[in-house]
Order: C-alpha cells, then structure tokens, then sequence
C-alpha cells in the first residue's frame, strides 16, 4: 500500500504530531493528498519547549491546523515512578487526550508517525497505540526512516535533518522518580548545549552527576571543551562526564 491510497481509504483523519521528521512527513503527505487532516500535539512537562516551537512552525509549513492540549503527566505515580514500561502509561496517557479531543472534533480515525524502522519489541509505547486502535501509515506502507528523512528533504521540510529525539524522561535512569526539578535542569542542560553547536546528544542523570552522551563525530569536539562543558552545565550537576553514545 502507498500513502496515497491510504488516504484514499482514510481521507479524514487526526495525526498525533511532536513536530518530528516522522510526523512531520506524515502530516505535509496527508495535506498533499487532499485529506481533511488536523494535527494534535501534547504538551507535557515531558518535551522542552523547543519541542513546541518545532511542532508549530511544521504545522505551519505543511499548511495544516495544530491544536495544542496542555497535559501534565507528573501526577501519575505509574509514569513518574518510571518503571520499566512507563513508556507505555505515558503514551496511554497522552494519546488517550488525543483521542478523546479528536474525536470531540468529528474525527473517528487518529495516526501516528511510527515508520517501519521501528521495532515494536523495543517500544511499549506500540502497546498503547495497539489498544487505542491508532492507526501508523508510514509503517503500514513499509516506509523506513531513511526514506522519510529523503521524502521530507525533497518536501523541502525543515526538520529533514533533525536527530531524533526522545522526551526528558529519558534521561532519569530507571526506577528513579522523575521530577519536575530533573525535568526542567535537564532541559536547561541541553539547551545549553545546543547553544554550544552540539547536535545528537543526551544529558542524563546518573546519581547528582551529568553524563553528556555525544556521537562519536562530536565526541573529540566535546572533550576538547570539556572545561567550558563543565562550567556551562555545573549548575545542575555536582560532576560532569563525556562519554561517546546518544542512545
């Protein structure tokens, strides 16, 4: 199946959006097509507010409409003890309000952007969608990420380019709590390396310490400024290690 007669079968549809490569094609392709498509994006103490910008300004370009739903997670003891399937409870969660405010507005059908690079067996998140009958074209019509960062580039998407990002809570090992206070120092850690140059990274936490997980381009780069890393991100962290890994 292509996406074109996907949406010939689905011709109106709500897409859960974040402003990603993957939603991002998803959506420009559905307006394209002709489908009647509006675009829901959560907004949760989980995505920086980059994020945001990033989904409102995609939106834009693809000329489609973008409703934002302001949802807080953290008062949810199965997410913010953040055991093993917390990927799941969280995306429950945020696709639930999706559906729900979908469906307020006359849309029965609601997609995702999951492409056919996902595996399912690493994503508990692909359990939620399951049970919520949310519906991922791009994986459907066996479209790669690879050949949606190439689609995306001819569309002339900004966000063609952009590295994959997971949410904040990523970035909370395990079984530790997440915070609004890990969140926000997270968030602000990041920012900061991003306005360093750096692109592709995580900063998590492993105790009260940062580890800067950097590719391995960026990696002698990092360590060569490792004392303005240290200095910029200190505030946060009592100690900071570079370590050549994103994932």
């Amino acid at each position: 199946m292509e996406l074109k007669e996907f949406f010939e079968l689905n011709p109106k549809a709500a897409i859960a959006f974040s402003g990603g490569v993957d939603s991002a094609y998803l959506l420009s392709e559905a307006v394209r097509l002709g489908a009647d498509v509006t675009a829901y994006c959560v907004h949760s103490e989980f995505q920086p507010a980059f994020e945001l910008e990033d989904a409102r300004r995609t939106a834009a370009q693809a000329g489609a409409d973008l409703k934002i739903i302001e949802l807080s997670v953290l008062g949810d003891d199965a997410i913010t003890s953040n055991p093993e399937d917390r990927c799941y409870h969280c995306k429950s969660r945020i696709m639930g309000a999706i559906r729900e405010a979908a469906l307020a507005d006359g849309y029965e059908v609601l997609l995702d952007g999951t492409n056919a690079s996902d595996d399912a067996d690493d994503r508990p998140g692909m359990r939620a969608l399951s049970e919520l009958g949310i519906k991922s074209p791009l994986r459907e019509c066996g479209i790669t990420k690879d050949m949606v960062r190439e689609a995306a580039r001819a569309a002339g998407l900004d966000v063609w380019d952009k590295p994959a990002y997971a949410c904040l809570a990523t970035r909370v090992p395990m079984g530790e709590i997440i915070s609004e206070a890990k969140l926000r120092a997270t968030e602000k850690a990041e920012s900061l390396m991003m306005a360093m140059g750096f692109r592709d990274f995580r900063v998590r936490w492993r105790g009260h310490d940062g580890l800067v997980q950097v590719t391995a381009e960026q990696y002698d780069e990092a360590i060569a400024r490792q004392h303005e890393i240290e200095t910029a991100l200190g505030r946060y962290y009592d100690h900071i290690e570079i370590d050549e890994n994103t994932r």
